[in-house]
């Protein structure tokens, strides 16, 4: 992630319209998101425009009664181009690792 430019805030205080820069090695891409919540249990967010073609997700929330919560990360990411499978699977798995890794260390950071 080289910037993130949070555009506009619901009534919480929380990100609305964020758009972010990041490096993709090859070169950097740009793309705009729009975020959507509803507590305690989802984030979403859905795609307003950028150098991708598309991409839409969402955290679910489960409460495991013991202390933990369940945390179910979907993401639909359509580069808008072809890429061989092999290649689009690894993007694909970066990208989902890189933002559960963050989501849990800013939980944890938070705990702590």
């Amino acid at each position: 992630m080289k910037w993130v430019d949070v555009v506009s805030r619901d009534p919480q205080g929380r990100g609305r319209e964020v758009h972010f820069e990041i490096d993709a090695k090859v070169r950097t891409i740009r793309y705009e998101l729009e975020y959507s919540y509803e507590p305690p249990h989802r984030i979403a967010w859905h795609y307003l425009g950028g150098d991708i073609k598309d991409v839409d997700g969402e955290y679910i929330f489960e409460d495991r009664g013991d202390g933990s919560t369940l945390a179910t990360y979907s993401l639909a990411l359509d580069p808008g181009v072809w890429l061989p499978d092999r290649l689009a699977r690894v993007i694909n798995q970066q990208v989902m690792k890189a933002s559960v890794k963050e989501l849990r260390d800013r939980v944890e950071a938070r705990a702590a």
